[in-house]
């Protein structure tokens, strides 16, 4: 009897201090979480570095094409044009997006660092978008960016970045273009949004989010670039379908209609990118159709993008396209 009651006591004793320790735990963690206490930045890395299934060996090239459905590595550029190595010892780079300015070109992209796996934005110039010379870091932030969507409006040039640490789609204006850019203002707030891709068609701005699953897409439009972002009735456009739901580059207007390509996130991240005709845009309705039967870029087994590719950035320049892409040498386990 009396070693019976020695074990519950000490079953009572365990139980109550693994409750206890439970606890304290719990409230730690959302104390660290909010306030940011120690270790939050050290615990913050080491979740991301192990966690992160983006991170690898992913670099930028350059492809050209009679058209968005052809594109191809030119004979006479040597891809990668841009490595993690020749861009500061940088861990990867990757999402690039061009912008094409007095005949010279600017490439926008994400550069990622080896201390902390934190991303920024940072920019190279060429003259002939096959010649590339890394310049630097032009946004940084505390928090990880990626996806510098560059575009030109009434004049002025603009850039939003994917921010969803910051549960934000952050807007920056180029003071002096294209190495000083100001914060103007958050254009979605609240959320973990992806991949933002913005466009106008039929005198309306329109953007496109995912989320970090890759697999819901949501639509948002606005009359006005700086005023209220509405979401679409249809929300969400896409859900649960990791091959199509994450943009993967510019919504680009072809033949009249936009097409939005979107990277194929299954049966691992960034295979390939598929292409996506819009056919019915309106603030009430959504429809889109396969706009080509092949994959616009696509890993290739070997070299530089063995793995895969997940983003194209497209212009027509002089009756052929260019397009910015990336690619990754190898599969992460």
């Amino acid at each position: 009897m009396i070693k019976r009651l020695i074990g519950k006591k000490k079953l009572f004793i365990f139980s109550a201090s693994f409750l206890f320790l439970l606890m304290v735990a719990v409230i730690y963690g959302a104390l660290l979480q909010k306030y940011k206490i120690f270790p939050y930045n050290s615990v913050k890395a080491l979740y991301e570095v192990l966690g992160n299934e983006e991170a690898g060996p992913w670099s930028i090239g350059i492809y050209e094409g009679t058209s968005p459905f052809d594109l191809v590595s030119p004979p006479d550029i040597a891809n990668p044009v841009l490595t993690g190595q020749t861009c500061s010892d940088a861990l990867f780079v990757a999402d690039p997006f061009i912008a094409v300015r007095d005949e010279k070109f600017y490439l926008f992209f994400e550069r990622v660092n080896k201390a902390d796996n934190k991303g920024d934005i940072a920019y190279a110039e060429s003259p002939d978008a096959r010649h590339w010379e890394y310049k630097g870091i032009v946004i940084s932030e505390k928090f990880h960016l990626s996806y510098p969507y560059v575009f030109a409006w009434k004049g002025d040039y603009y850039l939003i970045a994917e921010s969803h640490h910051d549960l934000s789609v952050r807007l920056y204006q180029a003071e002096k273009f294209p190495d000083r850019w100001k914060y103007v203002k958050n254009l979605l707030s609240g959320y973990s949004f992806v991949d933002p891709s913005i466009f106008r068609y039929n005198n309306k701005w329109w953007m496109f989010v995912s989320t970090p699953a890759s697999n819901i897409m949501n639509l948002y439009y606005s009359d006005d670039l700086l005023g209220r972002w509405k979401p679409h009735p249809m929300n969400p456009i896409i859900k649960f379908d990791e091959h199509t739901s994450r943009c993967g580059g510019r919504v680009i207007i072809y033949h009249g209609k936009p097409l939005r390509f979107a990277q194929d996130d299954a049966p691992y991240y960034g295979i390939r990118i598929w292409a996506f005709e819009i056919t019915e845009l309106s603030e009430t309705k959504y429809a889109e159709k396969p706009a080509s039967k092949k994959p616009i870029v696509t890993r290739s087994g070997k070299g530089w993008n063995a793995a895969g590719m997940h983003h194209v950035d497209l212009h027509q320049l002089k009756g052929k396209w260019i397009a910015a892409v990336d690619g990754k040498s190898q599969q992460e386990d």
